[in-house]
């Protein structure tokens, strides 16, 4: 007979999704390096950072499907072997032939193993506690903001001591090592849908339920609002203000905080009252960091951690609470369809970063030689300018994604009324 020890799973899949948030944070953190180090542009560096969106989706859809197959176990063994190999493979980016392509397949690797974690992990943790799961995926999903703050200190304290960007990028090894011989020796559940006896016909039959539908919708713009400005800040930035990367950890320390406290706001608002306070905070926290500089660019990124912190778990939570017959592959697929918009929106953005840098350029400037080594200071500081100009208008191009999300929720909210009073 199996035995379940529900708080080894819980922990080792805690620090797996530190290893996925670790990925981000430090990446982030030396995409600006990456750039430097390796001759990159902006368009470059986007796709770059985009693959591991691309590697997460594939991943995560994939997973959710053959999750019930398989076992949440074996998924979890092939994300750990994906996180290793990406990992070693970034390290000795440029040593074995063109630097853009081993970056861009070590962030696939990297982008695969994260989303297989997410594809194992959010039904088991749903599976784990049934009984409470909108605030144990918020209090598992605390890991995702924490090893965001982990990285980005890491970057900026190596950075100071002179550490090289290869071992920031090798401390992800260690949670790694460790959550791979957690699992390695533990019992699994069954997914909640299997338990529940719900065949796959009926699972897949519930992926056509109009509110579903409209929740993946929904999660392109809070999967965009989140990723994309947290994967970006220090590029976008970085000559807005000296602590461009702190701005992050900032923002990411209050989506730590926010999670970890989510069981009284989801029990007092509902999941759907959490996601209409969430989209309005975080068009408030948008708005302050295109539109401020010094000191409020911080307050900026204390609003937008309140409003996106609780947008991924509280997605996946209102799915597994009101659409439970979704199964595995409903929560995969909501977590897919977030990292194939913030992919697609990243590379995106990546070439109209570059188009607003282009226009702020004296005309006919090759923006290669402008960011090279053979840049004169002239040059140097024309690009700095255009630079701090362009970044914030990034922003406020984003910024209309979480007001269109403030009426999507408004209206999720009347939804759910008018359906919990049909219902009495």
């Amino acid at each position: 007979m199996k035995t379940i020890n529900r708080s080894q799973l819980f922990t080792a899949s805690c620090l797996a999704l530190l290893v996925t948030s670790l990925s981000f944070g430090i990446r982030a953190g030396i995409l600006n390096k990456l750039g430097v180090d390796f001759g990159l542009d902006k368009g470059e560096l986007g796709t770059i950072a985009a693959t591991a969106f691309w590697g997460f989706p594939l991943a995560v859809i994939i997973g959710g499907l053959i999750v019930d197959v398989l076992g949440m176990k074996k998924l979890l063994v092939f994300a750990f072997l994906f996180h290793l190999i990406g990992i070693l493979l970034t390290i000795f980016a440029g040593k074995f032939g063109n630097p853009f392509w081993s970056l861009f397949f070590s962030t696939l690797l990297i982008g695969i193993a994260n989303g297989t974690v997410e594809a194992a992990c959010n039904p088991l943790v749903t599976a784990l506690f049934p009984e409470n799961k909108t605030t144990k995926l918020n209090h598992f999903h605390l890991w995702f903001p924490g090893g965001i703050v982990l990285g980005t200190l890491i970057v900026y304290f190596f950075d100071k001591i002179a550490l090289g960007w290869q071992i920031q990028v090798a401390i992800m090894i260690i949670p790694a090592l460790i959550y791979g011989f957690l699992f390695a020796k533990q019992d699994f559940p069954v997914t909640e849908r299997v338990a529940n006896g719900i065949s796959t016909g009926e699972m897949y039959k519930s992926l056509a339920n109009p509110l579903f539908l409209f929740m993946i919708i929904c999660m392109f713009g809070t999967a965009i609002t989140e990723l994309f400005t947290g994967q970006w800040i220090d590029v976008l930035l970085r000559n807005v203000t000296d602590n461009a990367l702190l701005v992050l950890t900032v923002s990411t320390g209050v989506m730590v905080i926010g999670r970890a406290f989510a069981g009284p706001i989801v029990e007092k608002l509902a999941p759907q009252g959490v996601l209409l306070m969430s989209a309005i905070l975080a068009t408030l926290g948008l708005y302050l960091l295109g539109n401020t500089s010094g000191n409020m660019i911080f307050a900026g990124a204390l609003v937008f951690g309140a409003g996106v912190c609780y947008f991924w778990p509280t997605m996946l939570g209102f799915v597994a609470e009101y659409l439970p017959k979704t199964g595995a592959v409903g929560l995969n697929l909501m977590g897919g369809a977030g990292m194939f918009a913030v992919s697609i929106y990243m590379m995106f953005m990546g070439g109209v970063y570059d188009k607003y840098i282009a226009e702020k350029l004296p005309q006919g400037a090759d923006m290669k030689l402008y960011n090279s080594a053979e840049a004169t200071e002239e040059m140097k500081t024309a690009l700095n300018e255009a630079n701090k100009a362009a970044g914030p208008e990034i922003i406020n191009t984003t910024l209309i994604i979480p007001v269109i999300l403030i009426a999507a929720f408004i209206g999720l909210n009347l939804y759910m009324r008018k359906r919990r009073q049909l219902a009495l």
